[in-house]
């Protein structure tokens, strides 16, 4: 059983648009790419995501501890709140991180690894959801998205685990799409805080013996989700 909690708005959390690029300005710097992190299949990987309601102003977020050697479900927990910032590309990482990180922090084990339902680097100003979750909480994490964001790609080759690289403007690689199965459209990995590319895709890969997804973000969409009907119906 999931324990739920509220989610509180943080004291002096980004309310404009420039306060908020400000803060990954500021943040960005501390991202740490030298690190590999935990080996795939070890200690504990958590995923988490998170579900709005737009018309009452609620987010509800979930994190969901699975044992990475056999991907069982060891904890999870939900929290809600109010929506923390506006909708803005780019910008998505405010309007979920006090939702994400009170999840987080009422989980009874530790979190190890934690794969966001979203981007890390690969986003235009380098610092998305995963990146800024990381370097706030300490965390290793990564990123792994259904959709490519603004960055280009070829299509990787059919197989499951065929890479190609995200590329932006500059050349710079800062993801991949990823062929978690065979013939089925790619997802989109990349590094969020102390875990290298490598490792991210070997993680993904991973968690990914049966659905194109991850199951640590296929539990938390779906604890999130109930979470939330749970909120609004109380």
């Amino acid at each position: 059983m999931a324990t739920m909690i509220s989610a509180q708005v943080p004291a002096g959390w980004p309310a404009t648009e420039e306060e908020a690029r400000a803060v990954q300005d500021a943040l960005r710097g501390r991202v740490v790419r030298d690190e590999s992190g935990p080996p795939p299949g070890t200690g504990h990987v958590t995923g988490v995501d998170v579900a709005y309601d737009d018309e009452r102003d609620l987010v509800a977020a979930a994190a969901v501890v699975l044992d990475a050697a056999t991907l069982e479900t060891v904890a999870e927990s939900t929290a809600v709140g109010r929506v923390a910032f506006p909708y803005v590309p780019g910008l998505l990482a405010f309007r979920e991180l006090p939702a994400v990180r009170a999840a987080l922090e009422a989980l009874p084990c530790p979190p190890g690894l934690v794969v966001c339902d979203g981007y890390g680097l690969a986003h235009p100003r380098r610092f998305g959801l995963a990146s800024h979750l990381g370097v706030l909480t300490g965390l290793p994490t990564l990123g792994v998205a259904k959709n490519p964001f603004t960055f280009t790609h070829t299509e990787p080759a059919p197989a499951r685990g065929s890479t190609a690289s995200l590329l932006a403007d500059d050349g710079e690689e800062v993801g991949v799409a990823l062929r978690t199965r065979t013939g089925v459209k790619p997802v989109y990995v990349s590094v969020g805080h102390r875990v290298t590319l490598a490792d991210a895709i070997a993680h993904t890969l991973a968690l990914t013996p049966r659905y194109r997804l991850p199951e640590t973000t296929r539990r938390a969409d779906a604890l999130c989700r109930r979470a939330l009907r749970e909120a609004v119906a109380s």
